[in-house]
C-alpha cells in the first residue's frame, strides 16, 4: 500500500542474512514484510471531513449574529436578512466538508490527526491478512511467523502460527519489538529488522529447536509491499 525508500539493497540483505542465520537454530518459520503504510485510511479523512462540517453548523446555529453581519457586510448593508437561509447553510457545510477533504489528501496532515487506536487496529488488520496469505498453513509443523513493519504509522506486529501461539506468549515477543522501534527510529531499519529477527530466532530455537524431518519451506528475502 505504498513503497518504502528507506530500505536500500543492503537493508535487504542484512534481514535476509538474519532470517537465514536465525533458521538455522529452529524448526520455525520466519517472514518479513515491510511496507510504507497498511492502510489508504480514505474512510477516515471523509469522517474526519464530516466531523468538520457538523462543527461549523454548530457554531453557526451557536452565534449566527456574526454570520448574518457577514452577509450584511457582502451586501453593503442592504441584505435586510434576519436569519440564514437553508441555501446558506447548506453551500457553507458543504464548503467546510470538500474543503477539509481537499486538505486531507496531504498524508502528513491526515497522519497527524488519525486516532492512534485506528492506527494500530489498521496495522494489526493488515499484519494478519498478509499471515494467512504468506505464512499461515505453509510448514509442516504450523511453526510460520510473521514480521510485519508498517513504516508510517511507526508500528510493527509479530502474528504467529498455530505451534507458536500455543507454546509462546505474546509478551514474549515484546523486547525483539521494541529493539526493532528503537532502531528504525534511529534511522536503521534493516539493522532494526535484523535484530528482532535474531531476538524472536533465539525463542524459536528454544521452542522448537533444529531437526532434520522440517524443511525450509517459507522464503528467507524481505519482502517490501
Amino acid at each position: 500500500m505504498g513503497k518504502v525508500n528507506q530500505f536500500t539493497a543492503d537493508d535487504h540483505k542484512i534481514v535476509t542474512s538474519a532470517v537465514s542465520l536465525a533458521e538455522k537454530a529452529t524448526d520455525g518459520e520466519i517472514v518479513t514484510i515491510v511496507t510504507g503504510q497498511s492502510d489508504h485510511y480514505g474512510d477516515v479523512a471523509w469522517a474526519l471531513s464530516g466531523l468538520v462540517a457538523l462543527t461549523a453548523l454548530l457554531v453557526v446555529s451557536l452565534f449566527p449574529e456574526i454570520y448574518l453581519n457577514m452577509i450584511d457586510w457582502f451586501a453593503g448593508g442592504w441584505s435586510g436578512v434576519t436569519a440564514l437561509p437553508y441555501w446558506a447553510l447548506f453551500v457553507f457545510a458543504a464548503m467546510k466538508f470538500f474543503g477539509t477533504r481537499l486538505i486531507l489528501i496531504w498524508k502528513p496532515l491526515l497522519f497527524l490527526l488519525i486516532p492512534s487506536p485506528i492506527k494500530k487496529a489498521r496495522v494489526r488488520r493488515r499484519a494478519v491478512t498478509l499471515f494467512r496469505v504468506s505464512t499461515d498453513h505453509r510448514t509442516v509443523g504450523r511453526t510460520g511467523i510473521l514480521l510485519y513493519l508498517s513504516m508510517r504509522e511507526h508500528r510493527a506486529e509479530i502474528v504467529a502460527d498455530e505451534a507458536i501461539a500455543a507454546n509462546v506468549e505474546p509478551a514474549v515477543w515484546g523486547d525483539a519489538m521494541i529493539a526493532m522501534i528503537d532502531l528504525v527510529r534511529a534511522g536503521t531499519p534493516g539493522a532494526g529488522m535484523a535484530e528482532a529477527v535474531r531476538q524472536m530466532g533465539l525463542v524459536l530455537a528454544e521452542h522448537f529447536p533444529k531437526t532434520d524431518q522440517n524443511p525450509n519451506e517459507l522464503p528467507d528475502r524481505l519482502i517490501e509491499l
